[in-house]
């Protein structure tokens, strides 16, 4: 039998055969896209598992495009020599990579300026990458793909603010409706005249104007997309002190936006902006975005606003990639190439999932895939010292570039991994994360992480079930029956593996062997 199709007879479950080795797939393995947008240029490099790739590659320079375009009509002179000597190193590094053409798009700066057209050519002169240049509903369009790469399957609105321009999204069931898009971006909210009460009568025009053109429902998630509503979601975490400083999947509400204004208004900028490590120029525009951000929400009145990390740069890669690989969960896509990089036995997590999952008989999709994840990274860490390895895998799950993963799942993810590797629970620095679980939460991190820690006993290859556990939740027992193969495996450390984890359930045990 060969290797294909052992691998087509295996019965890989919900989430279905890996699909990071496909051909399709492996052409999307190191992809490189360039964003000359007003505020900023960016090189993104994409590498790892296609579906949720992380960031090989990922430089950001400031030029400020946009500045002044309003009143001049033309791009920023300063602006375009930076852009041009970024795009330059931006194509050298390309070379270096070996993924060179890169893919590059310009937005509201470059299409709206009467020299946008001269500054493309002598890009493309000078650098051999060929700009292009789209309008404000396609950079809608993209910008909520992106966000399709980390939520596949949403609905609600997508907003990406960009330095001249402001951009809405529909979404339902995974796809992208109606766009549009305004001139909203702060760069030029800095141009409008007759002081502060002038600009917010500007921007409730606009975003009235924006909601009729929308015709939103109210109720819906708000999806921002942008580095000036990022930088708000950041201040947000440190007015509130959170624990936690991943912004992808970071959710606020109306009342912490409105928070979150007047503490802005209030603050020192720039103290404020070391604390929370952003930079002076990204900063300066964030009271103008802050404005834009309280009507938007006081007018669509959205359900809850979440922030995305992944915008249009993603939405440039989603928009290569097949149907069957945008239909695949991002997270347990990200979690089967780590195991296949870094895993001493890939292939173990899935027999490992199949083991463990009778623990869990009511637990939901949304949970079997934090289960499956778990499984899946259960020992990607392996190298780490073994005195910081059940922190590291904490960190490492937490704080990890993963699609589709909100940050109470984050953490749950991180203690079950801890737990895989010891069962002591540290507290210290990790005690304000915990207290983002529920109780209920916290024993399935705790039971699913004793669960894997004995599992690992019982290696015998990446195909081959080590045996099966049943669990009696009425009569609250446990029932292992142990393959024949794995007899010899379960010594005096297994077994108080197992008895620790029955002790963790409130339950019996017993051992049963095959042959």
């Amino acid at each position: 039998m060969t290797d294909d199709t052992a691998t087509e007879t295996i019965d890989w479950g919900p989430f279905g055969r890996p699909l990071f080795n496909d051909e399709a797939s492996q052409s999307l393995g190191r992809v490189g896209v360039v964003d000359v947008g007003s505020n900023s240029v960016r090189l993104v490099v994409f590498d790892g598992a296609a579906r949720s790739p992380a960031y090989f590659y990922n430089e950001k320079i400031m030029c400020a495009l946009g500045a002044g375009l309003s009143e001049t009509g033309t791009l920023n002179p300063q602006g375009r020599v930076r852009a041009l000597s970024a795009i330059r190193r931006f194509a050298a590094l390309a070379e270096g990579m070996g993924i060179a053409p890169l893919t590059a798009v310009a937005t509201a700066a470059v299409r709206e300026a009467t020299d946008g057209a001269d500054f493309r050519a002598e890009v493309e002169r000078e650098t051999g990458i060929k700009l292009w240049v789209i309008d404000g509903e396609e950079e809608a369009r993209l910008s909520a793909q992106g966000v399709l790469l980390g939520w596949p399957g949403s609905y609600g609105m997508v907003c990406d603010i960009g330095g001249s321009s402001m951009e809405l999204a529909d979404l339902s069931d995974g796809r992208v409706g109606h766009r549009v898009t305004s001139p909203l971006g702060p760069l030029k909210l800095r141009e409008v005249k007759g002081g502060k009460k002038a600009l917010k009568t500007h921007i409730k025009g606009i975003v009235a104007d924006l909601h009729a053109k929308m015709d939103h429902e109210t109720g819906m998630r708000l999806f921002l997309v942008g580095g000036s509503w990022r930088a708000i979601a950041r201040v947000d975490m440190e007015r509130r002190g959170y624990p936690l400083t991943v912004l992808h999947e970071y959710r606020m509400t109306a009342r912490r936006i409105g928070d979150t204004a007047k503490y802005i208004a209030s603050a020192d900028l720039q103290e404020l902006r070391g604390r929370c490590g952003i930079s002076d120029s990204r900063m300066s525009l964030v009271p103008l975005a802050v404005l834009v951000l309280k009507e938007l929400v006081r007018t669509f009145k959205p359900r809850d606003v979440a922030v995305s990390s992944y915008g249009i740069r993603e939405g440039m890669l989603y928009e290569q990639m097949p149907r069957a690989l945008r239909e695949r969960d991002p997270l347990i896509e990200a979690c089967r190439f780590a195991e296949a990089k870094d895993a001493r036995l890939p292939g173990f997590g899935r027999l490992l999932y199949d083991f463990v999952k009778p623990l869990f008989p009511r637990a939901n999709w949304q949970r079997l895939r934090i289960i499956k994840a778990a499984c899946l990274l259960h020992d990607v860490s392996w190298r780490a010292h073994p005195d910081y390895r059940a922190e590291i895998t904490f960190d490492n799950a937490t704080r990890a570039n993963l699609g589709g993963l909100k940050h109470s799942e984050r953490v749950q993810l991180g203690l079950a991994l801890m737990k895989r590797y010891s069962s002591k629970t540290p507290d210290g620095r990790f005690a304000p994360l915990f207290a983002m679980l529920t109780p209920e939460q916290m024993k399935e991190a705790d039971v699913l992480g004793r669960a894997m820690r004995f599992g690992a006993m019982l290696w015998l290859d990446g195909d081959t079930p080590p045996g099966t556990i049943k669990w009696n939740a009425k009569a609250k027992h446990l029932t292992l029956t142990l393959a024949a193969g794995a007899r010899p495996l379960y010594g005096e450390v297994a077994e108080a593996r197992l008895a620790a984890l029955a002790q963790a359930m409130d339950a019996t045990f017993e051992v049963k062997f095959k042959g």
